[in-house]
């Protein structure tokens, strides 16, 4: 063979313009496979292609029977080239007819030839195909003849990614372009049918031969010193926000990057004739394949670690934005995003998207609470999905199921079209409901509400017909703002949402940060269990400068008109006292300083620790209305993180402890005169509305989607029997973890729609 230097620079320049003459694809593999024998002097080299059925398929030979070309196949795993399909690894034998994995076809004639040399082809760590040389006589192949064939490898990587093999077979055949099904988590309802953009794109690389391999190494050492300055920066950073997992994750990235092993890896890539960028996806092919078959959980965790330092080097090469071009994206785009923040998803054009997928993050991330507001459906987390599409793959999304088809079949696409009608045709049976009374069938009016959160979200309110906004969450405008937002910035804010709804109350929370919801422009106080520790109503009450603004923004904004405010996770009356004697002293001022008050003010506590129902009629006594927060009730009564997908799942909302604690709630309000809303995501469901409905609840807030399918519900329930049905299952000693199968047989057996 040819020496490891010049042989695989010559041949990748012959390949280049094979690549560029004006062939049919199959006559265009057929010169490579010759190119490339004749390149490091072998008999034989054929190419094998992975079709979606799992079989490898010989796409293009030289040296073996050319009829047996898509005629001969085999499973992964089967013979010398599916077991290297299998490992991702290369395989070379001086005599391969001794090794145990041997598979002879004879129609191929390839009985004559004893040295076997074979690499996966790669992309993404995914298998796309085996490429093989073979030589009559017995050789041992250096570790040089390998890596030109690995690097030869990846340009045929590029060819069928591009789709050109199409000519040749129906892409649905291969297995680059098989469908997959991913099972995630339901985040906001509806049915989403469009094309992948990834919100983080790979870097595409164009140039994969270096014209100037001094040149490249240069390039690729620059590049390396600037991203390790860019990571130093950020674990400094990092060690002002104290120890935590970003911190570690931090000084992982910063592990890689400064590991020798990886920069010697790369900078033999280049030496082998790549570009720089060519090396980095070189690299981190061989490190994604090996780590994907991993049974070790800790070593396929690292992916993200090395993929994240993949990403930044190439980025930094080519200097290519970590983000979309959101003035490109497609009519009808998904987005496949690893993370994302509430921020970035406002940054695309809400006409033009279709959906979120997320691989992590799941329904009560921040992110939801924008993609609900937008109306779009989202799911997530979806564990694996980055690594199997690219952006423009058609995509289909089930935001009640929580599953994404990836390249969905036809039957596929055709069923969920149809399901996609069917629910346009239910939007429509609601919208025109939205005039309609919710009134029970025994003549019960059951107040419904809106959640809201941004300006993006009022136009809503006319929508749908809510009452009013129940439940308005003022961190999201924090979080959203580059620096703590100045109190004529909030009271604008205030005055704008008021000015939405001219007619219609709108409640207030106040800051509900701290745990998951991080100001970006805060230092982070790391806690050993965040969701019990110092936020919401405790940091307003711990800095009380910080909820006294807040509070003076509100009732600036509010002059002239019914103020409604609510304290946050207050867990004993004393806190609701505090913070109430807080918002009159700001009454005070507001009036002392000659600016105009509200009409009336009235505060109000979130039922939200269970704590507080120890203490449910004195609360019930002094506040001038009660909100439940379902959300954080019911993960504090089972010691069960809502976001941890272990126990998340293990409790259920229609249990009789949670059944029993939100009646224990609404009835102290009705003793106390009290007025009680329920505006966690349970009272957005129908069967678990149907449930508070009988408890007694008769004002429910929800997300704007979910007010015509609890109001149909409504209008075909008969509460006195609701109620006397459920409360027979809640006095029954029979230890059921939940009611939930049994109150849905009586609402199917009713034809209530749940």
């Amino acid at each position: 063979m040819r020496s490891a230097l010049g042989g695989p620079r010559l041949l990748l320049r012959r390949l280049r313009e094979i690549s560029a003459e004006s062939v049919s694809a199959q006559t265009r593999l057929d010169k490579i496979v010759i190119q490339i024998a004749a390149n490091m002097v072998a008999e034989v080299c054929s190419v094998y292609v992975l079709r979606a059925d799992q079989r490898l398929e010989l796409y293009a030979t030289e040296g073996l029977n050319r009829e047996a070309v898509h005629l001969t196949t085999m499973h992964t795993g089967e013979g010398l080239v599916g077991l290297i399909a299998k490992s991702a690894e290369p395989l070379a034998l001086s005599e391969a007819q001794d090794h145990p994995a041997f598979s002879y076809k004879p129609e191929t004639g390839e009985e004559a030839y004893h040295s076997f040399l074979g690499v996966p082809i790669l992309r993404g760590g995914n298998t796309l195909g085996v490429l093989v040389v073979q030589n009559k006589v017995r050789r041992v192949y250096s570790e040089e003849e390998i890596e030109a064939l690995q690097t030869t490898a990846m340009l045929l990587a590029e060819l069928i990614a591009s789709g050109e093999l199409q000519a040749i077979q129906d892409p649905r055949d291969l297995a680059l372009y098989r469908p997959a099904s991913l099972k995630g988590a339901p985040i906001v309802e509806g049915i989403g049918l469009g094309h992948v953009l990834l919100h983080e794109p790979r870097v595409v690389v164009k140039q994969l031969i270096a014209e100037d391999i001094s040149g490249e190494l240069a390039r690729l050492e620059q590049a390396i010193d600037a991203m390790r300055i860019t990571i130093d920066e950020l674990v400094a950073h990092g060690d002002r926000m104290g120890a935590g997992e970003h911190r570690d994750v931090l000084e992982t990235v910063r592990m890689v990057a400064n590991d020798r092993g990886w920069v010697r890896r790369l900078q033999e890539a280049v030496m082998s004739g790549l570009t720089a960028e060519a090396a980095v996806e070189r690299v981190q092919n061989d490190a994604r394949a090996r780590m994907q078959r991993q049974t070790d959980p800790y070593l396929r965790d690292r992916l993200h670690d090395l993929d994240d330092i993949a990403n930044r080097l190439l980025h930094q090469l080519t200097g290519q934005s970590y983000v979309a071009d959101r003035s490109s994206m497609p009519d009808n785009a998904i987005i496949v995003a690893r993370t994302m923040g509430p921020a970035a998803l406002l940054d695309y054009d809400p006409k033009r998207l279709r959906g979120l997928v997320l691989e992590e993050g799941g329904p009560t991330s921040h992110v939801a609470i924008v993609a609900r507001a937008l109306g779009i459906p989202a799911v997530g987390p979806v564990s694996g999905i980055i690594d199997i599409v690219d952006t423009g793959d058609p995509i289909i999304i089930d935001g009640s199921t929580g599953e994404a088809h990836v390249r969905p079949q036809p039957d596929v696409q055709s069923a969920y079209a149809e399901k996609a009608r069917l629910r346009a045709r239910r939007q429509e049976q609601y919208a025109r409901l939205r005039e309609v009374p919710a009134i029970t069938k025994d003549g019960v009016e059951i107040k419904l509400h809106m959640n809201a959160g941004l300006a993006i979200d009022m136009p809503h309110l006319a929508e749908t017909g809510a009452g009013s906004i129940g439940l308005f969450r003022t961190e999201l405008q924090f979080m959203l703002a580059p620096r703590f937002p100045r109190m004529e910035e909030q009271r604008r804010f205030y005055k704008d949402v008021l000015d939405a709804a001219p007619d219609q109350p709108v409640t207030f929370r106040t800051l509900d940060i701290g745990s998951d919801k991080i100001l970006p422009y805060m230092i982070k106080i790391e806690e050993e269990n965040p969701a019990l520790g110092w936020r919401a109503i405790r940091i307003g009450l711990d800095r009380p400068a910080l909820l006294r603004m807040q509070i003076r923004a509100m009732l600036k904004a509010g002059a002239g008109r019914d103020l409604r405010i609510m304290f946050p996770m207050i867990a004993n009356v004393a806190e609701f006292e505090e913070a109430k004697k807080i918002a009159l002293g700001e009454l005070d001022h507001i009036k002392k300083w000659k600016y105009p008050p509200p009409s009336a003010l009235h505060l109000g506590a979130m039922i939200e620790v269970p704590s507080i129902l120890w203490e449910i009629d004195l609360i019930a006594q002094r506040a001038d209305f009660l909100s439940v927060g379902s959300n954080d009730l019911v993960q504090y009564m089972y010691a069960a993180d809502r976001d941890n997908t272990r126990v998340s799942k293990r409790y259920d909302n229609l249990s009789p402890p949670v059944l029993r604690a939100l009646e224990r709630v609404v009835h102290a309000g009705l003793r106390a005169n009290t007025p009680v809303t329920l505006c966690g995501e349970m009272g957005g469901r129908p069967l678990e509305a149907l449930a508070l409905i009988a408890l007694g609840y008769r004002s429910l807030s929800m997300s704007p989607a979910s007010i015509g399918p609890v109001k149909s519900m409504i209008l075909n329930l008969n509460l006195d029997e609701a109620q006397i049905y459920l409360a027979t299952l809640l006095a029954s000693d029979d230890g059921a973890p939940s009611v939930r199968e049994r109150l849905r047989d009586f609402a199917l057996t009713r034809e209530i729609p749940v």
